[in-house]
């Protein structure tokens, strides 16, 4: 063999031998119910986050990220299958990804088939079994007591019809009582395991609270000072709102104890149970986090902290998701990408459908045809990059679309609802019969029939 033919060789083996020594990278995907963007790296100097504050400070935060549908189920099923909801697919939290478009792959799904170990750990679909066959390597984990258990006797004393106890509880308990953290130590059991086995895993870790009940032990509530806490000042209806406009009914599915809803006491109820509700989530979190660091996993995992769907708190006298307002849409995205993106924030506008082929992107898998999201790769290498103009949503009657500068909704019966979010961020007063709009209504319009028409085009 010549020098020549040598040194060929030699090339052609050195890059043989670097690309089989690549590592796939590792996913760790961190779902939380009814978060919405109340933390202290979204500027809610409030609420006491620490945890996810850090991952902030490691990774980017999207400023603008939206989900596609403001309920728990529906918006998992459209994230986990990069398919968008329509007035008959995705409506409410009963919606499950196998029956309604049953031929899609799943998220899970297309790491599994690559090789990798998936696992879910607590709440990721919300009915844990869907799709449980075709997207797991294990049955799908939940914790055998519900998120709605109490540990203070006097949350039960009062049972709904619905079957819901008192809607707050702050016993002197230790962590490990409550449902999340056992599904954090289950998450922390299965990292030791994957760091000894080696095998490359997308772990999904879906934590129940803040969503209602406000149960967290008596220290999460200690952290803060309920006479110190800000309460909402649009406690009334937005001026000239459609009459389809609704608020969540589901906090009247719960007792309210000694409180009155629309009074001062039981919005400081409400507002320091979500907090202290965030608290709790947030140190679970960091457990998590730390022990991803501690087993040299962190150098190798791509770290996705996600919020379903948006909340109001006592904006509007609303309480929880369930409409098109900003509250309801806007969501918490952190994505912690090894070697990128340290410490940046992003204004690009992202819906949760992009999350799918961002990660099979980062990954190198190939991305389904039947994925109407789209990868946000060039954001995480260029915060000042931008892959759409729009996001897209829906719930129930009502179809929106929020632009950098505007919330469109328009409803089924024909009623509008239009807010500029820069000189009217509180969505305060509804613009679609100011006539200074009119032009804005017709391109907003126009621009919305194209998104209906995208997610009306899937084929199951």
């Amino acid at each position: 063999m010549n020098k020549t033919h040598y040194l060929v060789f030699f090339t052609v083996w050195l890059l043989f031998s670097c690309k089989a020594q690549e590592k796939h990278p590792n996913v760790l995907f961190i779902a939380i119910d009814d978060l919405r963007t109340e933390l202290g790296c979204y500027g809610a100097p409030q609420v006491k986050s620490p945890n996810i504050d850090q991952l902030a400070k490691e990774g980017i935060v999207f400023n603008r990220a939206y989900c596609n549908v403001p309920v728990c189920g529906a918006s998992r099923a459209s994230m986990l299958t990069g398919i968008l909801p329509t007035k008959a697919r995705f409506i409410d939290y009963l919606a499950k990804a196998e029956k309604e478009v049953p031929s899609a792959k799943t998220l899970p799904g297309i790491f599994r088939d690559a090789g990798y170990t998936c696992i879910s750990n607590g709440k990721v679909f919300h009915h844990n079994i869907d799709t449980k066959d075709k997207s797991w390597s294990n049955a799908p984990w939940m914790p055998n007591i519900s998120h709605r258990g109490s540990f203070d006797p006097t949350s039960s004393k009062v049972i709904k019809k619905s079957g819901n106890g008192r809607i707050y509880e702050a016993p002197a308990v230790p962590d490990s009582v409550y449902p999340d953290w056992k599904i954090a130590q289950k998450t922390i059991n299965d990292l030791r395991r994957f760091k000894e086995s080696q095998e490359p895993f997308f772990m999904a870790c879906g934590f129940f609270r803040p969503h209602m009940p406000f149960y967290a032990p008596k220290k999460y509530w200690d952290l803060y000072d309920r006479e110190a806490i800000d309460l909402a000042d649009n406690r009334f209806r937005p001026k000239n709102a459609p009459k389809l406009l609704r608020g969540s009914g589901e906090f009247k599915t719960y007792d309210w104890g000694e409180y009155t809803p629309e009074t001062d006491d039981f919005h400081k109820l409400m507002r320091h149970g979500y907090f202290a509700c965030v608290s709790y989530v947030d140190q679970l979190v960091g457990e998590v986090l730390n022990v991803l660091e501690t087993l040299g996993l962190a150098e190798n995992t791509i770290v996705v902290l996600w919020g379903d769907h948006g909340w109001h708190l006592g904006e509007h006298e609303f309480w929880g998701k369930h409409n098109t307002m900003h509250n309801a849409l806007q969501i918490p995205l952190l994505v912690k990408v090894p070697g990128k993106s340290k410490g940046n924030q992003t204004q690009a506008i992202i819906e949760s459908v992009d999350i799918y082929p961002t990660l099979c992107d980062l990954a190198g898998l190939p991305v389904p045809e039947s994925i109407m999201g789209k990868s946000f790769v060039p954001v995480i290498e260029n915060p000042n990059a931008t892959v759409r103009e729009t996001a897209y949503a829906r719930f129930k009657v009502a179809d929106a679309l929020i632009t950098q500068k505007f919330n469109y909704s328009l409803y089924e019966n024909g009623e509008e609802m239009l807010y500029n979010l820069e000189i009217d961020p509180e969505e305060n007063t509804n613009l679609a019969t100011d006539p200074d709009y009119t032009e804005k209504l017709k391109e907003l319009r126009s621009t919305l029939d194209k998104k209906m028409n995208l997610a009306n085009s899937y084929n199951k």
